[in-house]
């Protein structure tokens, strides 16, 4: 017996087949009739291109953070269980982790621009548009657009270059608004130049298709929350998906204790409040709300979730597209709305529009039934006065004002809050 195993020795090369058959030397049965079991494999990871949306490049968003991805630095909360399958690619976000060091993870949000249905019937509709066929290569037909022959020749991106383009940040664009896109866009390397001399064609091509289809990541990076603006960080995008900051949406906190619900209410009117009035005097406006618009941290802080419904106007520089230019459409109007879609005009936006819309769909849901008697019924009396504000600014302004002081004491001062703990002890500010 000895000597058979010594020969087995000089030809099994794996240590693990070794101490098997030192095991199985103690048997001979069942040394003759055991099969060896293959060497433990570390489970990989497998992305599609079709599920990343690479496939669609450069159709697509961008490609900053695939490297994050491929070397499982970004996991999808699925891959933690002992399966480690990809989550649908149906759904629209996923809940994730990401780590720079793969020791300490922290939550990320990892989203797609629009629904795979939606991009699918968009990509069908640029085939069938453009080339008259069911399948086609994105770039190649895009490439070959009016619109997109104008962009390879622009040295400056320019209001013309952007009319008729669905995204609500769009459809008032001033030059400085523009510059700004184009010196703070992340998915190519920083040249802080308002010229794009600095972007390649392939460049050009995903900054006009994610302005086209939503313009939600390039708000996060070019009003970033480093600055003190109200959005989640933004991460990098790979393909049609997009990694940012976790946050939880405000539906989630519908049914959070009274001081809960009064601390989200007062930072809700905060951000409508900043984005009204800034440094850069630039008035953002929501065209729709929901709950999923606006998104809580970990520690509490409240931040815009959801950008893609939100416009822009520079008080500074004004719009400069009359109404009649923005009724220009072509097939970059079209990827994710009915070309029919009316805008809606510039000179009709004022600064209670915001403000109405979240006292009609969010701060009723937030509040109601949260309070005793007669604080409640003032509450709804103030939320109903603004919901109903459509006469003039001052009545809203009036309305949301008393709102606040209403709701001022009502919050609480504990680790619960930590984006203003334990500051709120010691200011009166809070």
């Amino acid at each position: 017996m000895g000597r058979w195993i010594c020969c087995l020795r000089s030809t099994v090369a794996d240590p693990l087949m070794l101490l098997l058959v030192l095991a199985l030397s103690c048997n001979p049965s069942t040394a003759a009739t055991a099969s060896p079991t293959a060497p433990h494999v570390k489970p990989s990871y497998s992305f599609g291109r079709t599920f990343l949306g690479l496939d669609k490049c450069n159709a697509c968003i961008g490609t900053s953070i695939c490297k994050k991805f491929f070397k499982e630095e970004i996991r999808f909360d699925t891959w933690l269980s002992s399966h480690l399958k990809l989550p649908p690619s149906y759904l629209l976000s996923y809940s994730g982790n990401y780590t720079d060091d793969a020791k300490s993870w922290r939550l990320v949000d990892i989203t797609r621009l629009t629904t795979k249905y939606q991009h699918d019937r968009a990509d069908k509709r640029i085939c069938t548009s453009l080339l008259k066929t069911k399948t086609c290569s994105l770039e190649h037909a895009l490439r070959r657009t009016d619109r997109f022959q104008k962009w390879l020749r622009a040295k400056r991106l320019t209001p013309d270059l952007v009319q008729g383009l669905s995204s609500p940040m769009l459809r008032c664009p001033s030059q400085r608004l523009l510059d700004r896109i184009v010196r703070r866009y992340a998915e190519v390397p920083d040249a802080g130049s308002i010229y794009m001399d600095h972007l390649t064609d392939r460049d050009k091509l995903r900054l006009l298709y994610t302005l086209s289809v939503n313009s939600h990541p390039i708000l996060l990076q070019i009003f970033p929350d480093v600055e003190g603006w109200p959005f989640p960080r933004y991460l990098g995008s790979c393909g049609r998906l997009v990694v940012s900051a976790s946050t939880r949406p405000l539906r989630d906190f519908y049914g959070a204790a009274p001081e809960v619900a009064a601390d989200l209410a007062l930072q809700l009117l905060a951000v409508l409040r900043s984005m009204g009035t800034n440094d850069l005097n630039y008035f953002f406006y929501f065209t729709h709300v929901d709950a999923g618009t606006f998104g809580v941290f970990s520690n509490g802080h409240l931040f815009i979730r959801d950008a893609s419904m939100l416009g822009i106007i520079d008080k500074e520089e004004g719009s400069q597209l009359i109404d009649g230019q923005q009724e220009y459409k072509d097939i970059f109007s079209c990827l994710t709305v009915d070309c029919q879609s009316a805008f809606v005009s510039c000179s009709s936006i004022g600064e209670k529009h915001s403000l109405i819309m979240v006292c009609q769909e969010l701060l009723p849901k937030l509040l109601k039934g949260k309070f005793l008697q007669p604080v409640q019924e003032k509450i709804d009396s103030f939320l109903q006065h603004c919901a109903n504000g459509l006469a003039d600014d001052q009545g809203v302004n009036e309305a949301v004002a008393k709102l606040a002081e209403l709701l001022k004491p009502l919050r609480s001062c504990d680790s619960r809050f930590a984006y203003r703990y334990p500051d709120c002890k010691y200011s009166d500010k809070y």
